[in-house]
This record gives C-alpha cells, sequence and structure tokens, in this order.
C-alpha cells in the first residue's frame, strides 16, 4: 500500500529529502509521490509538517 500525499501539502519538500528510494517528485507546487516506487516505509510521513501524507 502505498502513501499518497493530499491537498493539505504546502510544497515544503521534506517529504521528498526523507524518501530512502526517492519517490516522491514536485509536481505543479505539490509534491507527489510514485506508488511504484514507493516500499511504504512511512518516513514521509513522519517529515511531514502539516500530516498531509497518509496511507492509501
Amino acid at each position: 500500500m502505498a502513501y499518497k500525499i493530499g491537498d493539505d501539502c504546502v510544497g515544503c519538500g521534506a517529504c521528498a529529502g526523507a524518501c530512502p528510494v526517492e519517490a516522491i517528485s514536485q509536481a505543479d507546487e505539490k509534491y507527489a509521490i510514485d506508488a511504484a516506487t514507493c516500499i511504504d516505509c512511512g518516513a514521509c510521513a513522519g517529515a511531514c509538517p502539516v500530516e498531509a501524507i497518509s496511507a492509501e
């Protein structure tokens, strides 16, 4: 089950820096997670200051 970045994303990039497999990239002003690359570790969710990331 991959993680998903919701509409609350503020585009800070903290999640991208925390991802060990570089599954997160910038999409417009916000970020997106590549579900095929995500290893479900949850590091991104822990790094998000606005709690915009959740498990799908």
